[in-house]
């Protein structure tokens, strides 16, 4: 005890410093970003509503979204080929906004996951040509409904934009967008250390959060897909689970050797490692839910009843499993990353498992008609709903209910259970 006592005495001296010098590029970053961000937050809060998001900083910078439609808030809205859009109603029946491009009633898991994060207002969809300049400094939402790990996946649904497109997007656009914005509010405020390239990183993109939503796309409209045109027909389960894994985790390093020497390469690449050079740190990743309790494949199969479509379980908990020891094994490629696996899939097992215990009655059923057009996915435009949505755990034929998505965004936030996060929660991961 006397040793450790004698050695934190002689350390503490040679912290202090750092710490104060840390602290204060902090204050600065935090002082820039509440600056270029607070006529947005202004606009979104009044009275007494404002002061009180004031007082509660959020607890992230931002948070930049990649995958699918359950994570997508609106960009395929501005796709014109798209096929699979949700800006009519029912959906957005219980949203502020009406109709948005959330595939729910109401919220989506970001829009949960964001409040409980404090965020001062929606991530905005990065399609929309407002999402510029101030409006994405709390981040920016590059999802689209329909896609998948795989650059084909969705296909045959029209036009979506590609996971690797979205970080593309990201790379292009915002990113040279945001490093413009910040570095004018520093020259405002007379603060010359956000100009520099390791500030921005270490001050702004180190603090948000990158989420990663995909995958079930692969299984749903390829894999399982007998209309799919993709190249995989024929190929064992065990062999395609383990390409997503690979496509997810190695999948481009064409822009990476812009950053990183040749000797480094080998070692950063794929998607989130594409997103690691690029600066991004804290990941939020989801598992692909259990596909096969959804209404739309069980109705496939002419399913009645409680009964899950066990092998189309089977082939996303293999991926979810696989997804989760990608998570254990990021660190030796990304030393700097930390990362969250929010399992999706068990959360809303145990609802439809336990349906009275969480005050659910409906676990087979979609919420609203279902569009014949869609092949049983989509809603029925200006179709009828359930009255009690709280009491579905599925709105349409593949996307869960906003009580549904609020569960996943609690379990995922505050959970101490590595059944539901892991290694940390989202809530530890924004405090590091």
């Amino acid at each position: 005890m006397a040793a450790k006592l004698v050695y934190l005495l002689t350390i503490m001296p040679l912290l202090l410093p750092l710490r104060g010098q840390c602290g204060a590029a902090a204050t600065s970053c935090r002082d820039v970003v509440g600056a270029g961000g607070a006529a947005a937050a202004a606009g979104r809060s009044s009275g007494g509503e404002a002061g009180r998001k004031q007082r509660q900083r959020p607890q992230v910078e931002g948070m930049f979204v990649f995958g699918s439609s359950l994570v997508d808030n609106g960009n395929n809205n501005f796709l014109n080929g798209s096929g699979v859009r949700a800006d009519y109603l029912p959906y957005g029946v219980d949203f502020p906004l009406g109709p948005s491009g959330r595939f729910s009633n109401g919220r989506n898991v970001i829009d949960a996951l964001g409040e409980l994060l404090r965020l001062p207002g929606l991530v905005p969809p990065f399609a929309d040509p407002r999402t510029r300049g101030r409006a994405a400094l709390h981040g920016v939402n590059f999802a689209s409904g329909g896609s998948g790990i795989l650059d084909h996946t969705g296909q045959l649904t029209g036009e979506v934009v590609s996971l690797r497109q979205q970080i593309s997007n990201f790379e292009a656009v915002t990113l040279p967008d945001l490093r413009a914005q910040l570095r004018a509010a520093a020259a405002t405020a007379g603060d010359r250390r956000i100009k520099r390239q390791d500030s921005f990183q270490r001050c702004y993109l180190s603090k948000c959060l990158f989420i990663i939503g995909t995958g079930g796309n692969d299984y749903l409209l390829n894999y399982f897909n007998p209309r799919k045109n993709g190249t995989e027909g024929g190929t064992p389960l065990p062999e395609f689970t383990r390409s997503l894994i690979t496509k997810l985790s190695q999948h481009l390093q064409e822009k990476i050797g812009e950053i990183y020497s040749h000797s480094e390469r080998s070692r950063v690449t794929g998607e989130m490692q594409r997103l690691y050079a690029l600066g991004a740190r804290k990941f939020v990743i989801f598992s692909i839910q259990p596909t096969g309790c959804t209404p739309v494949v069980r109705a496939f199969l002419n399913i009645t009843g409680g009964a899950c479509i066990e092998p189309v379980n089977h082939a996303v908990a293999l991926f979810n499993s696989e997804l989760r020891r990608l998570v254990d094994g990021a660190r030796s490629r990304m030393p700097a990353a930390r990362l969250a696996y929010i399992d999706s899939y068990r959360i809303i097992k145990d609802m439809l498992d336990h349906p009275a215990k969480h005050g659910v009655r409906e676990t087979g059923r979609a919420c609203c008609e279902m569009s014949r057009s869609s092949s049983g996915v989509l809603c029925k435009k200006q179709g009828p709903v359930c009255r009690d949505r709280t009491e579905y755990v599925f709105f349409d034929g593949l996307h869960p209910t906003d009580a549904v998505n609020a569960r996943i965004a609690r379990k995922g936030y505050g959970s101490s259970s590595p059944e539901h996060a892991y290694p940390i929660n989202v809530k530890e991961l924004a405090m590091l």
